[in-house]
């Protein structure tokens, strides 16, 4: 679970509300055709541009991604497939059945090569995987981005509906500022639809793309080492590249430690 996420949005949410309390009434805040406009109106505008089916997977994967996501450490996927390579170096290829893998993406490729698979079709079925995932997660970013676009545009468009409907009563001075503070309120929802929701979650799904594809990009060159049978050493060596320039060092010290 992202403890980050979550924190942020209650923490967003409770500020909203605490300055909503303070300022008075809280009636005045809530208005159902404001919703209706930014809520609705911004779900039209995105499935204009995106198909329907996709907006309600984006929408489903964006909430995986920011609620339940578990960051794969890099270290961590490197120190794994030195430990599988050391085990196809003992045992050979059918070592590597049944052994306990995290991680999907590189449980699959190392089922692959238990099961004796070439290394094009290993290469060939693990890249078409690794770029349908990042197409994926592309385009519920591109959904969110769009709805958090939608939504103060629409929070606009409310805004002047409600400007009309007050200059349309101006023969009655006591209903202008209820309606002022009704054509505002779509303005306010739509600022934190898109600021608090959906800009946030669309960069969160944008650094969960460029984290799985290094990580999947490892994991694919690992496997395809495994496959060719060589050294834990100098598949960890060659893995390393993937570090950080600071933590290669760090990663390079299980090896120091058994020479």
């Amino acid at each position: 679970m992202d403890i980050a996420t979550i924190a942020g949005i209650i923490a967003g949410t409770i500020i909203v509300a605490v300055a909503i309390f303070m300022g008075g009434n809280v009636a005045t805040f809530l208005n159902l055709p404001s919703v209706l406009i930014v809520v609705g109106g911004g779900l039209a505008a995105t499935v204009i541009r995106f198909p329907l089916a996709n907006v309600f997977q984006a929408l489903k994967l964006g909430g995986k991604v920011a609620f339940t996501h578990k960051k794969t450490d890099t270290k961590e996927l490197i120190d794994k497939i030195a430990d599988l390579a050391e085990i196809v170096r003992r045992e050979g290829p059918l070592g590597l059945e049944g052994i306990e893998i995290d991680d999907e993406f590189l449980k699959k490729g190392t089922q692959f090569v238990a099961d004796g698979y070439d290394v094009d079709f290993i290469r060939g079925a693990m890249e078409k995987e690794r770029d349908l995932n990042l197409e994926r997660l592309d385009e519920g970013q591109r959904i969110y981005k769009a709805i958090g676009d939608a939504a103060p545009a629409f929070g606009m468009i409310g805004t002047l509906v409600g400007l009309v409907q007050m200059l349309s009563t101006m023969d009655d001075p006591s209903t202008i500022g209820p309606a002022m503070a009704v054509a505002l309120l779509t303005t306010l929802y739509g600022a934190v639809i898109a600021n608090l929701i959906a800009l946030p979650l669309a960069d969160k799904l944008g650094n969960k793309m460029t984290i799985e594809e290094v990580n999947q990009t490892l994991a694919i060159d690992g496997i395809l080492q495994l496959q060719a049978g060589k050294n834990p050493a100098v598949i960890r060596e060659m893995l390393v590249a993937y570090l950080p320039e600071k933590a290669r060092a760090l990663a390079m010290e299980p090896e120091a430690a058994a020479a």
